[in-house]
C-alpha cells in the first residue's frame, strides 16, 4: 500500500491513470504530482473551508507561473534589490540603486530582480533594462502596477506576499537592501533569519545606501543590541554587510562567489562545491581553523555522490565534505570567505550604541 494516497484501489488507481495521461514525459516526477492530488482531494473530503482552498489555489497557481517564468535562467547569477517605494529619482539613492544595478549587469552579467514598484525596485530594473529584469509584483490597491522597466515576460503578480518572498529567495544569488520602510526591514530580518537557522543557503547579504542617509548605521546598531543580550552570537554579524561604498557592496557579492559556488546537504553532510579545487595544506588549515563547526570527523575533498550524478548537481566541481552541525551559520559564512581568499569575516565586537 502507498504510503500517502485515497485509500480506496479504484479512485487511486483513476489518480494513477489521470497522471499517466496527463505528462507521460515527466514520469520522474510524478510521485510528487500524485501527493498534490492526493493532498487537494483529501481537503475536498475534508470539507475543507471555501476560502482555505482559495488561498491554496492562489498560492500554487503563483508558484508555479513563478517556477516557469525562472526556469529558462537558473544558469544566471540573480541579484535581487528592496528598498523604498517612496524614493523620487532625484534621491541619491535611487541613483545609486540604478547604477548598481548597471554595473552588475554591464560588468557581471548578472540579472537583477526587484519588486516591480517605484522608488528603489523602479531604480533597480531601470539601470538594469528590462532585457535583464525581473518583476516580481504584488497587488496592493494604492498602487498602479509594474514600472514601465519590466518586459511582460519577467513580470510575476502576486497576491500574497508570502509567495512572493519566497520567489525573491529561491531564486536569488545575492541580496541588496537599500533604505525603505516596514517592507524593507521585513525582508531584511527575514533573509537573516533564514541563512542564521539554515533554511536558506548562505548567500552575500547588503546594506547598502548613499553617504550622509543615515539608515542602515542606525539598523546596525541596533541590531548589535541583539549580540550584547545574548539574542544572537557576534559570529551573526558576519551574514551580512553595511556599507555607502558602491565598489565594497559590488565586491562583497562578486567575492562570495570567487571560489564557492553551491552546497547541498548529502547524506547528513554539508557538500560546499567549488570553481577551484583548494590543496591538501589549504583542506588541513580549513581543519584547523573550523574544527569548531565540525560534528564528528574532518573536511574532507571529496567527487560528486550518487544523489549528485542521478540530477546532474554541477557534478564536474570539485567539493568539500564535512559533518556540519547546523548551528553555527556565521562561521561556515567565515569558513566560505576562508575559501575564497577574502579577510572580511573576523571577530566582530558589537559596536557601541551608548
Amino acid at each position: 500500500m502507498r504510503s500517502y494516497d485515497m485509500g480506496n484501489d479504484a479512485l487511486d488507481g483513476a489518480i494513477d491513470e489521470l497522471l499517466r495521461l496527463a505528462a507521460p514525459a515527466h514520469a520522474s516526477n510524478s510521485d510528487l504530482v500524485r501527493e498534490m492530488v492526493v493532498t487537494s482531494l483529501k481537503m475536498l473530503r475534508d470539507g475543507t473551508d471555501r476560502g482555505d482552498l482559495k488561498l491554496l489555489n492562489s498560492a500554487l497557481k503563483e508558484m508555479r507561473y513563478s517556477f516557469l517564468v525562472f526556469r529558462g535562467y537558473r544558469d544566471v547569477r540573480k541579484v535581487t534589490m528592496y528598498g523604498s517605494a517612496r524614493v523620487e529619482p532625484h534621491n541619491p539613492n535611487y541613483e545609486m540603486a540604478a547604477e548598481f544595478a548597471r554595473r552588475m549587469v554591464d560588468h557581471h552579467r548578472c540579472m537583477v530582480v526587484t519588486g516591480a514598484g517605484p522608488g528603489i525596485m523602479e531604480a533597480g530594473n531601470r539601470g538594469a533594462g528590462s532585457d535583464y529584469s525581473f518583476g516580481v509584483n504584488i497587488r496592493l490597491p494604492f498602487e498602479d502596477g509594474a514600472n514601465p522597466y519590466v518586459h511582460e515576460s519577467r513580470l510575476i503578480n502576486y497576491k500574497y506576499f508570502f509567495t512572493r518572498k519566497l520567489t525573491f529567495v529561491k531564486e536569488s544569488d545575492a541580496f541588496v537592501l537599500f533604505p525603505g520602510g516596514f517592507g524593507t526591514l521585513d525582508e531584511s530580518f527575514e533573509l537573516l533569519t533564514l541563512m542564521q537557522t539554515g533554511k536558506s543557503d548562505l548567500h552575500p547579504v547588503v546594506m547598502l545606501e548613499a553617504p550622509g542617509t543615515g539608515y542602515w548605521g542606525s539598523w546596525e546598531r541596533f541590531v548589535n543590541t541583539l549580540v550584547g543580550n545574548g539574542m544572537i552570537s557576534a559570529d551573526d554579524l558576519n551574514l551580512f554587510t553595511v556599507t555607502t561604498d558602491l565598489d565594497e557592496a559590488i565586491d562583497e557579492i562578486q567575492s562570495f562567489y570567487a571560489v564557492y559556488h553551491s552546497q547541498r546537504y548529502v547524506s547528513g553532510d554539508l557538500v560546499l562545491r567549488l570553481t577551484k579545487e583548494p590543496t591538501d595544506a589549504e583542506v588541513a588549515e580549513l581543519n584547523e581553523k573550523f574544527s569548531d563547526i565540525v560534528r564528528t570527523g574532518r573536511i574532507e575533498k571529496t567527487g560528486a555522490s550518487s544523489a549528485e550524478i542521478a540530477t546532474d548537481d554541477f557534478v564536474d566541481l570539485p567539493r568539500l565534505r564535512f559533518r556540519f552541525d547546523r548551528r553555527q551559520f556565521g562561521r561556515l559564512r567565515c569558513l566560505i570567505d576562508h575559501l575564497n581568499g577574502s579577510d572580511r569575516c573576523r571577530p566582530r565586537e558589537p559596536k557601541e550604541h551608548g
